[in-house]
This record gives structure tokens, C-alpha cells and sequence, in this order.
């Protein structure tokens, strides 16, 4: 059996990270594998004809993005990757965490599955969009 070679590991910040967090060292442990992490920012839209919303600071993604690398570079000492292989991205969950597995010539993709509802009762829908687009192995791992 091939064992991987490179994991990406894509994370929240959420309550879920550590469950994560345990699966993917067990993984990387057994595999012998580099692990990358990669954290993705929504951008922020807001239609200014709707008055009752108060305008968005200029700069909140990039704040955003900034504490979020600060986190992940964090996360990364805990486990022992170096700073380069940190990726904060900033657009769809979905297409940023696979042109990160792409650039990284990740051979598996760690995500948390929550299956609230519809489709995404199996996986999620971050996990099932990321499962039907990946160019390699996805790893969903159920949250409870």
C-alpha cells in the first residue's frame, strides 16, 4: 500500500480543530508525511443600498487574514510545520482549499465534516464541494 506523501490540512479555528488535529498527527505519524495547513477567509460583501447594516471597516480582511496567520503560524510550531507550508487564503472555501492542495502537490486533504443538511448530511458541504473537486484523497473526518 502507497502510504502519503504530503497532507493539507484545512482548518477553522473552530471547536473541531482538535479532532483534527489528533487524526491528522496519528496520519502524518504512520504516513511519515509533510503536512501543510490552510485557513480560508470568506470575503466580506455588503450591498450598500440595505441601510440597517453599518459599513464594513476598510481593512477587516486584512485584518482578518493577519490574525489568522498569526494563529496558523501558532498551530504550525505545535506541530512542527514551518511557516511556508501556513496558507491563509482569501475567497470560496471550497476553490482555495483545492488550488491549495494543488500548489502544494498535496496527495491528501483533511477537512472537518459537520452534515447539518441536504447533501451535506454525508459530509458537509465544505467536505462534500472539496470531495467532488479534489485532484487527490479526501479525508472527512465526522464532528460531533
Amino acid at each position: 500500500m502507497d502510504t502519503y506523501n504530503h497532507i493539507l490540512l484545512a482548518v477553522d479555528f473552530s471547536g473541531a480543530t482538535e479532532t483534527l488535529l489528533q487524526r491528522t498527527v496519528a496520519l502524518r505519524q504512520f504516513c511519515g508525511a509533510d503536512l501543510s495547513l490552510v485557513h480560508v477567509i470568506e470575503p466580506m460583501v455588503v450591498d450598500p443600498s440595505y441601510d440597517v447594516f453599518p459599513a464594513i471597516p476598510l481593512g477587516l480582511e486584512q485584518e482578518a487574514a493577519g490574525k489568522a496567520q498569526r494563529e496558523l503560524i501558532r498551530l504550525g510550531d505545535r506541530l512542527a510545520v514551518p511557516a511556508d507550508h501556513c496558507h491563509v487564503m482569501l475567497g470560496s472555501t471550497k476553490s482555495e482549499i483545492l488550488r491549495c492542495a494543488k500548489d502544494c502537490m498535496a496527495d491528501l486533504i483533511i477537512v472537518g465534516s459537520h452534515g447539518r443538511h441536504g447533501v451535506a448530511l454525508l459530509l458537509g458541504s465544505t467536505a462534500n464541494a472539496v470531495l467532488h473537486g479534489a485532484p487527490c484523497d479526501v479525508l472527512a473526518v465526522r464532528i460531533k
